[in-house]
């Protein structure tokens, strides 16, 4: 990735918008802590070094820059700060919509708006939506159950 990935504007762009990326050698006792087995391995992290997101394996600029979106829109979703989460979800479903990042960024955004209002209703939605978009994805077997809200 360092030679095709890394250097692109558009992953520069979102590194340098959104994160703090740090590189840990394989043999670093850090590896251990965060369970890196395979790399390369990108773990989003929040401030307390608590992971949120992870991926593994190369991925190319188009499917990396959802993916860092996403990573995001999960240390948010998850610390409760819900609209920066809302945020970005919805760029990456407007920008890439097509990425392997945007069906569990649709998922997430159902998961985020029932923690945050605790109405069930958007969590059909997501089904919908994802059953509509994304019908043989893994987010929408994972959604299968609220149909049923």
């Amino acid at each position: 990735m360092d030679a095709v990935t890394y250097p692109h504007t558009s992953v520069q762009d979102i590194l340098a918008e959104s994160m703090v990326p740090v590189r840990i050698p394989f043999d670093d006792p850090l590896s251990q802590e965060y369970s890196i087995t395979w790399i390369p391995a990108l773990i989003s992290l929040d401030w307390n070094g608590g992971q949120h997101y992870r991926t593994v394996g190369f991925m190319a600029p188009d499917e990396m820059v959802p993916s860092l979106m996403l990573g995001c829109a999960k240390v948010y979703g998850d610390l409760g700060h819900f609209d920066t989460a809302f945020a970005a979800i919805e760029k990456i479903i407007s920008n890439y919509p097509e990425s392997d990042a945007a069906p569990e960024a649709l998922f997430a955004e159902g998961v985020y708006r029932y923690k945050s209002t605790q109405d069930p209703a958007p969590l059909k939605k997501a089904y919908e939506d994802l059953e509509k978009q994304y019908p043989h994805n893994l987010w929408t077997k994972r959604a299968y159950p609220y149909r049923l809200l």
